[in-house]
């Protein structure tokens, strides 16, 4: 996966987290806050975007 590519210890750096945290926040019983979930994305260089979804809701 992309985060075990670029290294958890610099991820976690690059996104102002504990490496502790961080897998525990990637991890299947991890529930990350939104916010950590965004900070790890911009630490691998990514972003996140929202369009509107093809079906009528």
């Amino acid at each position: 996966d992309i985060a075990r590519a670029k290294g958890m210890t610099q991820i976690a750096r690059d996104a102002g987290l504990g490496r502790e945290s961080l897998y525990k926040a990637l991890s299947a019983e991890g529930n990350p806050e939104f916010a950590t979930i965004m900070k790890v994305i911009a630490a691998l260089g990514l972003q996140l975007h929202a369009s509107p979804s093809r079906t009528a809701a």
